[in-house]
């Protein structure tokens, strides 16, 4: 009786599985594995939130695959010793998983290939951590895009295969063994860290919630910081609870519609450059701002972290990420600027202090954005452009709703200066109840000041 094992990862999902599908086919037998690697479960930059994710997600996907007749298989340790062990043990023709290009994936991906190979059992990788895989988007020349809308048009112009069915039976066999399914405190989180509920079952309940009806006003509230207004899809798509495939194919060609796939597309963007150049997760994309003599910690990073730079938008953000482990995508952008440009501190130290929060953190996306926000990257914010927090506050937050929502310091301060408080007199600031100095931070350092200064050290130390 054929046997195969479909090896999960960022594919914790039935629908659009295209590498569960093909086991299904070909095998009379098929072994869901899910092996907990410990240098990702207990990495240093592993958010809580997102390992009480994972443990909602492997139940829920365990649920679902035992209505199929089928069950999901754990095993702890290192997947090149584990998969082709379990290969062996269950006498598996073939190994089938989705390809992960980002770099701890595609190194690992290449171990287990090579351990299967000398055991002489075969593999096959299929796509579905993203809808176009890394390499299959380049230009004329056969190079990959170095800019998003080009690349964007090459990948519309590829066109979009509709999602898999879902398989009708997953068979496993009654005599393999599993560990037990782990539960948050199992992988060193608690209830306490729980973001969202995780799984394809809630994630495709937030796909809908979204389709039917937030979307018709994404492109205008998107940005609107207190709105409601994003998808908060970014967790079930780092982990393949909800496939980007299917998420596609809830789309129509009205304007906020395409605003939401062009999001689409960055991600699969990043996930392109990142494979491209996998250097790129540790150094700066272009090599006109490597051995920038950025800042390191500190107090000012101390004061970012912790939301008390004195400018309430980037306070907010701050806080928000905090208290919930996700930030607005607006925000995100608002307090990496202020990060990399105001206070001249290293893009890493943001990028991982995001890793080490965010419920969504995704490494193409995570350091994508990152780069951007530094000016570093492909596609990126120039070195010049550098946001006006004040202003931006002014723009996205106009009524101070998501400011007093995050810092409750400021909840008495009227609108015409809750994004500016220290233009406040002193007995404004009494009346207000939030007295600078006491109450709330004094800025952290002068916008108008620290922009010039970020011009000037640009423009002094980026190579020629």
């Amino acid at each position: 009786m054929p046997t195969a094992v479909c090896w999960l990862r960022r594919d914790l999902r039935l629908h659009d599985h295209r590498a569960l599908r093909a086991a299904c086919a070909e095998a009379d037998a098929v072994v869901p594995l899910f092996v907990l690697d410990p240098a990702l479960v207990r990495g240093a930059r592993v958010s809580r939130a997102r390992l009480v994710y994972l443990s909602d997600a492997l139940a829920d996907l365990d649920a679902r695959l035992r209505r199929r007749g089928g069950r999901l298989v754990v095993r702890h340790g290192d997947p090149a010793e584990v998969v082709p062990a379990l290969a062996a043990e269950v006498g598996a023709d073939t190994v089938h998983w989705h390809r992960d290009a980002t770099p701890y994936a595609a190194t690992r991906e290449a171990r287990v290939t090579a351990a299967l190979d000398r055991e002489g059992i075969a593999h096959r990788e299929h796509d579905g951590v993203v809808i176009q895989p890394p390499g299959s988007v380049l230009t004329k020349g056969g190079a990959p895009f170095k800019v998003y809308t080009p690349f964007a048009r090459a990948w519309r112009a590829q066109g979009v295969a509709p999602p898999a069915a879902e398989p009708g039976r997953v068979a496993v066999p009654d005599a393999v063994a599993s560990a037990a399914l782990p539960a948050p405190a199992d992988l060193g989180a608690s209830e306490a860290d729980r973001a969202l509920p995780g799984g394809e079952g809630p994630g495709l309940e937030r796909l809908e919630r979204f389709l039917d009806g937030p979307i018709e006003v994404y492109d205008r509230s998107r940005d609107l910081l207190a709105t409601d207004g994003t998808s908060r899809l970014s967790a079930d798509l780092h982990y393949g609870t909800v496939s980007p495939r299917q998420v596609w194919a809830g789309l129509a060609e009205a304007d906020a519609h395409r605003a939401f796939a062009d999001e689409l597309i960055f991600r699969e963007f990043y996930h392109h450059v990142l494979a491209a150049w996998p250097e790129t997760a540790a150094t700066e994309w272009s090599a006109r701002f490597r051995d920038l003599p950025w800042g390191g910690p500190g107090p000012e990073l101390d004061a970012w972290a912790a939301g008390r730079t004195g400018y309430p938008i980037v306070d907010a953000g701050m806080r928000q990420l905090a208290a919930t482990s996700w930030m607005h995508n607006r925000a995100r952008m608002i307090v990496a600027s202020f990060l990399c440009k105001d206070l001249l501190i290293d893009w890493r130290h943001g990028e991982a202090h995001f890793l080490r929060h965010l419920v969504d953190g995704d490494i193409a996306s995570n350091n994508g954005g990152w780069q951007w926000a530094a000016g570093t990257g492909t596609d990126a914010q120039p070195y010049f452009r550098i946001f006006n927090p004040v202003r931006q506050g002014e723009r996205f937050d106009p009524d101070g709703a998501y400011v007093r929502r995050w810092v409750p310091e400021l909840a008495e301060v009227p609108t015409r200066w809750v994004h500016a408080p220290w233009t406040l007199g002193p007995l404004e600031q009494q009346a207000a109840g939030c007295v600078l100095g006491r109450d709330y931070p004094e800025p952290i350092v002068d916008h108008a000041a620290a922009r010039q200064r970020a011009l000037d050290w640009f423009a002094t130390h980026a190579r020629d």
